[in-house]
This record gives C-alpha cells, sequence and structure tokens, in this order.
C-alpha cells in the first residue's frame, strides 16, 4: 500500500476529510453509511485489497472529521451528498472510479451513476436500490422510525443502532462515529427521501450498463433480501447476487471473503471482463 494522504477538501458544502494515496490502477471510492465514518473500511485499506488497489476514503458531511454541513436542507439529502462528494472529486481531479458502497454508501453509488463522472463499477452491500414512493420495500420495517432517521439519540440507542448494523459488541469507534454525527444528517435524509428526492434507483439499475456487483450478509437485519433477489439488474456482475455470512456489515465481519470478490471484480473492470 502507498503513503496514505489526509487532506481536508473544501466545498460548498463545507470541509470533507479524505484519505487517498496515489498509487497506480482505476481510483476505488468507498462510501460508509448513515451516521459512520470512512473508519469502517479499515480491513480494506489496511488489508491486501488496500495493498493492490488505490483506495479512497472519505467522512461524508456531517461525520466524521467532515464539517457538519453549512445548509442542512440542501446537503442532507442523497442528491446533496452526491454533489458534495462530486465536488471532492473534482478537486482530486478524478474522472473515472469504481466505487464500494455500503448501506447509505452503496445509494450514494448509485446517485452518482447519474452524474457526470465516468463511474466503471460498483459494489453494493447493505444496499436494496428502491423506488419513488416505496422505500420501504427495500427494508425490514421502517428505517426512518428508528434510530437511522432520528435527530436525538440516546447513549443506549446510540449503542443498540450500532450493534443493529455492524453486530453486538460493536466496535468502539463506530459507537462514537454515531454520537458525532450531525443529529440534523438523518433526519433531513429520510425526510428527503419521502419527497423523492434523487433518481429511481430500481430504475437506473435496470437499465444502466454499469456493472454492479451486489454483495450482501446472508443474515442481515436490515434489508429485505427476498426483495433484492427480485431487483432486475441490467448488469448484474457473475449474473447472480453475492452471500456471506454476516449481517450487514459483511466487509467487516467478513473481510476477507469480501476483499476477495471485491477484487477479483476490480480486475473484471480493469480488464473489460465485467
Amino acid at each position: 500500500m502507498g503513503q496514505i494522504d489526509q487532506k481536508m477538501v473544501q466545498t460548498s458544502h463545507g470541509r470533507v476529510c479524505v484519505e487517498h494515496h496515489d498509487g497506480p490502477g482505476l481510483p476505488v471510492l468507498c462510501l460508509h453509511g448513515n451516521s459512520s465514518s470512512r473508519a469502517v473500511f479499515a480491513r480494506q485499506v489496511q488489508g491486501a485489497l488496500g495493498s493492490r488497489h488505490r483506495l479512497i476514503t472519505l467522512d461524508l458531511p456531517g461525520h466524521g472529521a467532515s464539517e457538519d454541513a453549512r445548509d442542512p436542507t440542501r446537503t442532507y439529502t442523497r442528491p446533496g451528498l452526491a454533489d458534495a462528494i462530486m465536488e471532492v472529486l473534482e478537486a482530486l481531479e478524478i474522472r473515472q472510479l469504481a466505487i464500494i458502497g455500503w448501506s447509505l454508501g452503496g445509494h450514494l453509488a448509485l446517485e452518482l451513476m447519474s452524474r457526470p463522472v465516468d463511474v466503471k463499477g460498483v459494489v453494493a452491500t447493505g444496499t436494496p436500490p428502491t423506488r419513488h414512493g416505496a422505500m420501504s420495500e427495500g427494508f425490514k420495517g421502517s428505517p426512518p422510525s428508528g434510530a437511522a432517521g432520528k435527530k436525538d439519540l440516546s447513549p443506549a440507542e446510540i449503542e443498540g443502532f450500532a450493534a443493529t448494523i455492524f453486530g453486538d459488541p460493536p466496535p468502539d469507534f463506530l459507537v462514537e462515529a454515531i454520537a458525532r454525527t450531525d443529529g440534523r444528517f438523518r433526519e433531513r435524509l429520510f425526510q428527503a427521501a419521502r419527497e423523492g428526492a434523487g433518481v429511481d434507483q430500481r430504475d437506473l439499475v435496470a437499465s444502466s450498463p454499469v456493472p454492479i456487483a451486489v454483495v450482501n450478509g446472508a443474515f442481515d437485519p436490515l434489508i429485505n433480501l427476498d426483495y433484492i433477489n427480485a431487483v432486475p439488474f441490467a448488469n448484474l456482475w457473475e449474473g447472480r447476487q453475492h452471500r456471506l455470512p454476516g449481517g450487514h456489515a459483511v466487509f467487516w465481519s467478513a473481510a476477507e471473503a469480501f476483499n476477495a470478490l471485491t477484487s477479483r471484480f476490480l480486475a473484471d473492470i480493469e480488464s473489460g471482463a465485467a
């Protein structure tokens, strides 16, 4: 793995904390989920995947070391977050990339597929592509009614949220990341989704030629795997969805298997086989 460079990138949404290295090959952007941080990808960056590929991680606005949004109404939506990411990519002079997106990060990866940047492929994990007006189809229960959509969380709610998305007991850094997250983010994110903000993701994946690797946990407590099974992907990598033992964060709990799958996917993208 090359030298890691951490910097604060100025955007119109606020300063965004980014870590990257200038290694060879296609840049691979790793996008984290709701109320977490770039630290969740430590087992990718520090493992074999990071030694073979040019991984870039960032903290979304309102998360980690990034600033809270200057205008939460504008930024804390899927399109607003995608806008902020586009400004980061422009600052880094990245015009072609692959994306690993976890949970909300996967939704943002799909959002970026509709933007003027050359997305060569997406690894989507814990991410059901939802359609306008029917977000709940992709999930077990209603995310906005739980901690994921709540502005203010008690210490017990933070612990419970962390355990649900990462496993019990959750790592300390994730508990700290949830506690740090701007509560307005969670509230506004789902409000905007109910208003129909962003692309219709189910329509997008049904028509886009961009190869998508779908990698989920077989025991994910949050997403509706039967729903994802029925999604008509236009270019589903290897013609099937991949399931690994674990819950919502298999890139962490089954990191070795996840990294091997992802490395193979990236090799297929770079060779044109995907």
